[in-house]
């Protein structure tokens, strides 16, 4: 059983505010040009649509129109706590699970702890995927998000 990656980090902004940049403005912060399925068949996607609710999909506009679907909201407690099942690039059956806490900290700042956990669904791929989801964190939350919640 692989260890579930941890990162924590500050945000300058509210708990409600960075719930919000989070999970219902997604498609503004994540750097499609980075990180994209669609970066496999030749350019980054068009939009990442997040029906931000219980239930809801995120789904990655490829650039040609076509959807690549990520993942699906399996906790939506506002401003508290968002889980996903994400399985980017993956069928959904081989999910891992992605948990974002959100904790306010005073005012103007947040702490938000992302794990991500259930290695074991990517099978023998399990270890590679964590490494290199673990990476890709430090662009994509400890980078991309942080900023965005300081705008």
């Amino acid at each position: 059983m692989l260890d579930p990656f941890v990162s924590k980090i500050e945000v300058p902004c509210g708990q409600e505010r960075a719930f919000d940049v989070f999970i219902r403005e997604m498609g503004s912060w994540w750097p499609l040009e980075k990180r994209s399925m669609s970066m496999k068949s030749g350019g980054p996607a068009k939009a990442l649509n997040v029906d931000a609710q219980l239930g809801g999909r995120i789904v990655e506009i490829g650039h040609d129109g076509s959807e690549h679907h990520w993942g699906t909201i399996t906790v939506f407690d506002p401003h508290d706590l968002v889980a996903m099942d994400f399985h980017m690039g993956m069928p959904p059956e081989q999910a891992s699970l992605v948990e974002v806490r959100f904790t306010a900290l005073d005012s103007g700042r947040t702490e938000v702890v992302l794990t991500q956990s259930n290695w074991e669904a990517f099978g023998d791929m399990a270890e590679l995927l964590r490494g290199h989801y673990g990476s890709s964190w430090g662009l994509l939350f400890e980078e991309a998000y942080k900023n965005a919640c300081a705008a």
